[in-house]
């Protein structure tokens, strides 16, 4: 037993000093497919309409995404690519919106209109029970009937018979 408590600190050296290792070798992958997706995601094709970079096969969308690939082994961050992108072509290549300015409209219209709506139905739904709160109960008392009439239709009543 006491010869497995001596191996468990020798174990764990040697994991540390693997670790070590490893953290100043780097990463030769880097940037991989993935952390270049991450940001392809974000932008469209520049030649096809409305298909997002990361899925698109024109040579457009692979020199893009090689681009991509380079700016991130330069050190890049993806804040900075993604502003890179726009700068070169313009806000219609970003997948999203930036929620600044004019565009914050699409993001805050939604949000408007639904309130609106919620308040108009709340409004509309109070004049209905009010207006039947109002309203006269369904048992309503006819006038009464003038003597004559009931006179006549008594007589014409007995003519029938």
């Amino acid at each position: 037993m006491r010869r497995w408590l001596f191996l468990i600190p020798l174990l764990l050296a040697l994991l540390a000093m693997t670790a070590i290792v490893q953290a100043q070798e780097g990463n030769p992958d880097f940037p991989s497919d993935d952390d270049v997706n991450v940001i392809a995601k974000q932008l469209y094709c520049p030649v096809c309409p409305n298909t997002p970079l990361d899925v698109c096969e024109t040579q457009a969308c692979q020199d893009w995404r090689d681009e991509i690939r380079g700016q991130l082994a330069a050190g890049w961050t993806e804040a900075q690519i993604l502003n890179y992108f726009v700068e070169q072509y313009g806000e219609r290549v970003l997948a999203e919106p930036r929620r600044q300015g004019f565009t914050s409209l699409v993001w805050l219209l939604p949000v408007i209109l639904t309130l609106l709506g919620l308040y108009v139905l709340t409004r509309i739904l109070k004049s209905w029970k009010i207006a039947q709160a109002r309203a006269p109960a369904f048992e309503v008392e006819s006038p009464p009937i003038p003597p004559e009439t009931l006179a006549k239709i008594e007589e014409e009543v007995e003519d029938m018979w």
